[in-house]
């Protein structure tokens, strides 16, 4: 069993990898956002913590991307999506993975948790541009979901064949 310090030290070393993975490759979205790489690390968070450390570190981790980068404005939205996106990605493995197998509650898991963003990210442009320019982000959301899923089962099993988790 983890201790607290090393539960906070695994957090802490996510948030910061998904900061970086959210900043590395920022693709301009056309309403003012940016596809990105940093969901493979949120679902990541999310299968590899707990409920409350993993939306810790998927929101700070890429709230903190949103600071950095100079969308400001995204940051506290991003911060509660992405950190849903875990809890969407927990759950779903830990409810599933022992009838379905790990490979296929992570995908399952992490479709939902790429819609929750999708759906998110479109509700809060909404309220900011208007729901009909939203639509417009809703397919290049969708291609950084896909992305981040694929890239998310590839490092979840290379972090599970680490030992580490």
């Amino acid at each position: 069993m983890k201790t607290k310090t090393q539960k906070i030290v695994i957090a802490s070393m996510l948030a910061a990898l998904c900061c970086v993975a959210t900043m590395i490759i920022k693709i301009p979205s056309p309403l003012k956002g940016y596809l990105n790489l940093g969901d493979c690390v949120v679902l990541l968070s999310g299968w590899l913590l707990s409920p409350t450390y993993g939306f810790l570190a998927a929101g700070i981790g890429s709230a903190l991307a949103d600071l950095f980068s100079g969308y400001i404005i995204y940051a506290p939205a991003t911060f509660a999506i992405k950190g849903i996106m875990a809890i969407i990605a927990y759950f779903c493995f830990k409810g599933m993975h022992n009838k379905l197998g790990n490979t296929p509650s992570r995908i399952i898991g992490g479709i939902l948790a790429e819609i929750e963003m999708v759906l998110g990210y479109f509700i809060f442009e909404g309220f900011m541009y208007g729901f009909v320019p939203s639509i417009v982000n809703i397919p290049a959301n969708g291609v950084q979901g896909i992305a981040g899923v694929i890239i998310g089962i590839i490092l979840v099993k290379i972090f599970e064949k680490s030992k580490l988790f």
